[in-house]
């Protein structure tokens, strides 16, 4: 293979090639080094059949030998015409060399799969340079992302201030635009490491928080949405091993039988607990469990649903049971007031309330409205 000295005058950049980006310290780092050691490797260019040539690959060589005043550079003439085979070469000799950014690999080969003049595969792509199809599809998965988030894409696994990894963005890809593009804007500024962005995509793609809450996490900084993750996955927890414990009590206590006293209208001492239920103590738990979720809950409600969640057995007559009932009912219509307003004024997402355990206080009141009309007729 000859190396020649062309005439940095006959010598143009090629425009299309897929590395554009070029750091100005690293130029002027590779300036000093042709002043002292001379260009140690040449740059590839090929004939455009009017006595000139077009650089194939190692445009910044030439930008810091014209920066230089150079007349001439050292050069390998290629002879090749075929588009397809240049841009592969530009590519393969990029992925070699340092700077060459994961968003300008992936315009690369979005270009190759998608320009009418290639229209080439992820499995050709594969073969042709030697990287997995993994790979391939990885890298254009970060086209989904805005140009605001594009420009702050940088190489390695360092997290950076202001800057983004690959790693960093890739647990945000299959998430809509209007929350995966702010989400990476957060995680820049605030420098997540990946298993944190991991956990607050994990919120995000979860379908039982409504659209509008996500909204106002949204507001929230990097901690502060780690720190809802955290309350929500144990909350999350705490439900499933509640509700596995019911279906385990379920399971091993058959229902009792109805007694005379029960088919007559008159309730004995020791059935008054299941009245009782159709209070407020069924819901309470529910509720606080729901407030403890969205890390937004109110203080004052809490020890009020707290004093409720778990009342001893009412004793007496019916009579004496439905007075207490009344009790506890107006106690529940004061605590679900203030939850209510509490919701309707929140600022910046404090006291969101998440759409499950909504819909879990409202079954719950729904099932004991059936008793009582089941009671009733």
């Amino acid at each position: 293979m000859d190396i020649i000295e062309l005439p940095m005058a006959l010598i143009d950049e090629d425009k299309d090639q897929p590395r554009y980006q070029f750091d100005e310290e690293a130029l002027q780092e590779l300036m000093r080094s042709i002043e002292e050691l001379g260009l140690l490797s040449p740059i590839k260019v090929r004939t455009t059949g009017d006595g000139r040539y077009k650089i194939i690959y190692g445009n910044r060589r030439y930008k810091a030998t014209e920066r230089l005043g150079r007349a001439t550079i050292p050069c390998i003439v290629s002879t090749t015409t075929d588009e397809m085979e240049i841009y592969l070469e530009q590519i393969a000799e990029n992925l070699t060399r340092e700077g060459f950014s994961p968003i300008e690999e992936a315009e690369a080969f979005d270009k190759l799969m998608n320009d009418s003049r290639f229209r080439s595969s992820i499995k050709f792509l594969s073969a042709k340079l030697g990287k997995p199809e993994s790979y391939i599809k990885n890298k254009m998965e970060l086209l989904k992302f805005s140009s605001a988030v594009k420009k702050l894409i940088v190489s390695g696994v360092e997290i950076r201030k202001d800057k983004l990894t690959e790693d960093q963005l890739l647990p945000l890809k299959d998430l809509p635009m209007e929350h995966r593009d702010p989400l990476a804007l957060i995680a820049a500024r605030d420098e997540l490491p990946v298993s944190d962005v991991k956990k607050i995509a994990k919120l995000f793609k979860d379908k039982t928080i409504s659209d509008a809450t996500k909204e106002k996490l949204l507001l929230k900084n990097g901690p502060g949405l780690i720190e809802t993750w955290s309350v929500y996955e144990q909350n999350r927890k705490e439900k499933a091993r509640k509700q596995a414990e019911k279906q385990e009590t379920q399971t091993a206590e058959p229902a009792p039988s109805a007694s005379a006293s029960d088919k007559s209208g008159t309730a004995p001492s020791g059935d008054a607990a299941p009245v009782a239920q159709a209070g407020a103590p069924a819901e309470a738990p529910a509720g606080a469990a729901f407030a403890a979720a969205s890390g937004l809950a109110a203080p004052a409600a809490a020890p009020a649903a707290a004093a409720i969640a778990a009342p001893p057995a009412p004793k007496g007559n019916v009579a004496e049971l439905l007075k207490q009932l009344h009790s506890q009912l107006a106690r529940q219509g004061e605590i679900t007031q203030t939850i209510i307003e509490l919701a309707a004024s929140s600022h910046d997402g404090e006291y969101t309330l998440f759409p499950h355990e909504i819909e879990e206080v409202i079954a719950q009141l729904e099932s004991q409205l059936a008793k009582w009309r089941s009671l009733k007729a």
